[in-house]
């Protein structure tokens, strides 16, 4: 049975006797609060000779644990289209905490507003400038007025040509009706009504083709909405839509099913379905993710979440998804340092990563849950081989104190996720 031993004052290693499950719990939680109230590095436990049940363990590579390289918004930004371009691009402005990134993200989200017709973003965005980037980037009431008056003539002869098929009772044509009327409040940023409007076209789908069109119309509203439950449901309708062999579609509702999970924080049903994705998803669903947001959420979720087996069937083994992490080599290192127990280096590149990741407009609110789940992971993996280690040793691997690291071991002792006798 694994046992844990601390380290005699002084550093030493020495033998830590038997000890009970409930007495080894105390005694590391009492030497914990100790060192809270007398500052000290050390604690005295009775000692027992350390001795490893497997001497073999892959050596350190070192790893810089810095803040992490600043994010290269232009190259962040190119990964995107459409609605999701602007809005992660003022998620970084709203977030970073960098004046010379912010503004560099409003410029970017300014020019791409003024390829649409999304006025509501475009007075949103000139307002986050506020006339810092000087006049090129003012306010401009004539470009309004001009595409909301265009915007309103389209509104008027969608409105006709759907009347007219109404009248005529052309199933299709209907359909594709509203299908323009939801492309149209989509594109002036009215999402409510786009929401609508796609999911009325479900009474006129006639072909397998037609109901998968829905759907995927349908998610992408309701992932921009941050309607999850709707997301959910309109995956399981497509999935279960006769004839669906089409793998670039079968890949987007993978990755459609993996945000709403990883939303609803159930990280081991979002790795399954980022894993699985195929990767001919490619640079087609850039309107709601890049193929290395499937590299990042999918390797964090599954770390957070896999057992070792698990791990490397599905992750580190997957043909498929070994395509995706070649292109975010640091997720690719980190999960292979974790699994060969290197876990200083694992550590390292996650502390990298942390900066951006919080930058992510669906990964920021996941990302210290899903970093402590791994550390939880790690340390749960570091004590399996061992009769017992010694705290100095893995506080070093780990990046901490032996205070620290006590804390956190007797916390995962008293959830009975390791085990002491």
């Amino acid at each position: 049975v694994p046992m844990l031993a601390a380290a005699a004052a002084g550093g030493g290693v020495g033998p830590l006797s038997c000890l009970p499950s409930l007495e080894l719990c105390s005694a590391l939680i009492m030497a914990a609060d100790d060192m809270d109230a007398n500052d000290c590095t050390e604690i005295n436990l009775p000692l027992r000779q350390y001795a490893p049940k497997s001497q073999h363990r892959e050596p350190e590579r070192a790893v810089t644990a810095s803040a992490g390289e600043q994010l290269d918004v232009e190259a962040y930004a190119s990964l995107y289209s459409g609605r999701t371009k602007i809005m992660r691009l003022f998620f970084i402005a709203d977030r970073c905490q960098n004046l010379t990134m912010e503004l560099e993200a409003l410029r970017m989200s300014y020019d791409e507003i003024k390829k649409g017709e999304n006025t509501i973003l475009y007075k949103e965005v000139c307002e986050k400038i506020n006339g810092r980037l000087g006049p090129a980037y003012a306010f401009d009431q004539d470009w309004v007025d001009m595409v909301d008056r265009r915007a309103a003539q389209r509104l008027e002869k969608l409105e006709n040509e759907l009347n007219g098929y109404k009248t005529n009772l052309i199933k299709e044509s209907i359909r594709m009706g509203y299908n323009d009327f939801g492309d149209f409040f989509y594109g002036r940023g009215d999402l409510q009504q786009a929401f609508k409007c796609f999911v009325r076209t479900r009474d006129y789908c006639t072909t397998s083709k037609h109901i998968i069109a829905m759907c995927l119309n349908v998610i992408l509203v309701s992932i921009e909405l941050g309607h999850f439950v709707h997301v959910s449901n309109y995956v399981s309708k497509a999935d279960q839509t006769p004839d669906n062999q089409d793998t670039q579609v079968i890949a987007k509702l993978r990755v459609a099913a993996g945000l709403a999970h990883l939303e609803s924080k159930k990280y081991k049903m979002a790795a399954r379905k980022f894993v699985e994705t195929h990767f001919d998803l490619g640079n087609t669903y850039t309107e709601v993710i890049a193929p290395q947001d499937v590299a990042t959420y999918g390797g964090l979720c599954a770390l957070a979440s896999f057992d070792r087996t698990e791990l490397k069937n599905k992750v580190i083994d997957n043909i498929n998804f070994r395509n995706f992490l070649e292109l975010v080599p640091e997720v690719r290192e980190l999960i292979h340092d974790f699994y060969a127990s290197r876990y200083a280096s694992c550590l390292g590149y996650l502390q990298k990563l942390k900066p951006n990741l919080l930058l992510d407009i669906h990964l920021y609110d996941h990302v210290e849950t899903l970093y402590e789940q791994i550390r939880h992971k790690a340390l749960i993996q570091y004590t399996n081989p061992f009769i017992s280690v010694d705290l100095n040793t893995m506080a070093s691997a780990f990046n901490t104190n032996v205070a620290g690291l006590e804390k956190e071991l007797a916390a995962l002792i008293m959830e009975n996720q390791i085990q002491v006798v």
